[in-house]
């Protein structure tokens, strides 16, 4: 069974995608402005040596530093950075970075001891004493919102406040809702062949057989099926195994940091989409938890804000962010 792909984060927004798109488009202004906005804000690459491994992050911008956590898991961090980029045009100093065997940040061994919620934790704290940094903000998307609730649970202290973007949660209540989601945005049709290929790829590990599902498992995840090749592109290039790993180690800890987390005291924003395939009781059992916490609804508007809603998301994190200082 592949049930995990449900909870695949597929946020990405391609950078070299963008910028092929905008060539074979002729769209000249734009990949100039894309390009000039990249280098005018610069980036920075860093590599922090771990136990195990080395990890990779860059930087985008200068000010406030705002850490973005990527979801999957089992993606790399590159998706995000028009995202990065975008926030750091705010005035704010952006961080991406690899989660452990991903992209760039390396592990000798990759296997269930060292893939856990608590060594990723690890990791992030090894960026911020990289970075000689007191606290943060915090910007966690899908299990990245998960990974920053935990993170806040350990290291309150370092977190000055919380960005969740259609986060998975505080618990595990995500597990038994979400293929409810998916097929609430699809057709019978749709959901039948979902099950179809999804049992055909767990019995033949074949891509093409991989692809066929996952182009029907992005169209649930988006308002606006523009965007649904995008999404599925990203979807085939996930480590899975490693994602595997992830989700069985939430299981194995009983993830939930809902009590530890109602004593968080700092300004918490939480964006998610009415049509998305978490449900909205995700979001406001977390606005229920943290006592500081501002929720905002996007309208026609799946897992992703920055590709559906754009105005509204970034809008809403702009808001937010001038209103801390």
């Amino acid at each position: 069974m592949l049930i995990y792909l449900i909870y695949f984060n597929i946020e990405f927004h391609y950078t070299v995608i963008n910028l092929l798109c905008m060539i074979q488009m002729k769209k000249v202004s734009k990949l100039f402005i894309l390009l000039f906005t990249v280098f005018a804000y610069g980036q920075t690459s860093h590599f922090v040596e771990i136990e195990d491994g080395r990890l990779h992050y860059k930087t985008i911008g200068s000010g406030t530093p705002v850490l973005i956590i990527n979801g999957g898991p089992g993606f790399n961090s590159e998706g995000f950075l028009p995202m990065a980029t975008r926030i750091a045009e705010m005035g704010f100093q952006t961080i991406l970075y690899d989660q452990r065997g991903t992209g760039k940040s390396t592990l000798e061994t990759v296997s269930p001891e060292t893939i856990t919620l608590d060594l990723m934790n690890s990791d992030i704290e090894a960026i911020r004493k990289d970075m000689q940094l007191e606290e943060w903000i915090v910007l966690g998307h899908s299990f990245g919102g998960m990974m920053g609730n935990y993170y806040a649970a350990y290291y309150p202290e370092r977190v000055s406040a919380m960005i969740q973007s259609s986060s998975g949660g505080m618990n595990l209540d995500l597990l038994g809702n979400t293929r409810n989601g998916v097929n609430a945005n699809l057709s019978q049709q749709e959901v039948e062949a979902l099950t179809y290929w999804q049992r055909q790829y767990a019995s033949s590990q074949d891509n093409d057989d991989r692809r066929k599902y996952v182009n029907i498992m992005a169209k649930a995840y988006v308002y606006d099926y523009s965007h649904t090749t995008t999404v599925a592109n990203r979807l085939m290039q996930g480590d899975l195994p490693l994602n595997r790993m992830v989700w069985n180690n939430l299981r194995a800890i009983e993830f939930d940091c809902s009590e530890a987390l109602r004593s968080f005291i700092n300004p918490v924003l939480i964006l998610y989409g009415k049509n998305d395939v978490v449900p909205v009781e995700i979001a406001t059992g977390m606005a229920n938890t943290y006592p500081n916490a501002t929720l905002v609804p996007m309208e026609n508007c799946g897992h992703y804000g920055w590709l559906d809603n754009p105005k509204t998301y970034y809008g809403g994190i702009e808001t937010f962010l001038s209103s801390l200082y």
